[in-house]
This record gives structure tokens, sequence and C-alpha cells, in this order.
């Protein structure tokens, strides 16, 4: 990659970095007393990180549907509060079934 090319990308990585952060202390400079605004600002981690995770689940294996079986399972386990051991563990082995039952290579 080229060192000039390297810089400008570097750039806009710092920048589109240093906006989001410092947005916020632009935008309000009191605290924030709406209970709507306080809610939302704090279930936005949240969907940010579930907007990253999801897609990285369902393309992960050779199969869409082995991986939907596979998080079912999890969120399934998961919603009764079972440890991270046995959701991690049943999720993988529902994936491995559900692809040998498809004939999917994982």
């Amino acid at each position: 990659m080229p060192w000039r090319t390297f810089l400008t990308y570097l750039a806009v990585m710092a920048g589109v970095t240093y906006l989001t952060r410092m947005a916020p202390l632009a935008l309000f400079r009191r605290r924030i007393r709406n209970r709507f605004i306080k809610s939302f600002l704090c279930y936005v981690p949240y969907a940010v990180l579930t907007a990253m995770t999801l897609p990285g689940i369902l393309y992960s294996t050779g199969s869409v549907a082995s991986a939907a079986a596979g998080f079912a399972v999890a969120a399934l386990l998961s919603w009764k509060e079972k440890s991270l051991l046995l959701v991690a563990v049943c999720a993988a082995l529902t994936v491995a079934a559900v692809g040998v039952i498809l004939g999917v290579n994982l």
C-alpha cells in the first residue's frame, strides 16, 4: 500500500473515531434529564454489538440454516439463564448436527 494512501486512510479513521467520541460532549453540555433519550443512549451499545455480531453468526458456517439453528439454541439457552459454557457447547453441537443432516461441509 502506498504511504500516501495509508496516511489518507489513517486520517479518515482518526477523524471518524474522534467525531463519534467528541459529538456527545459538544451536543449535550448539560446533564440529560429526558427519560427517552437516556434509555435510548443506554441501549445503543447493545444494538451496535448485535448489528456487528449477527451477520458473523449467520455466515460463519457453510449453511445459513445450520448457523440459524445454532443461534436459536444459543438464544433459547441464554434466555433460560444457562451457563456460557453450556450455551456455547450446545450451539456448536447443534450447528454440527444440522450440518451433518443437511450434508454441508463445515
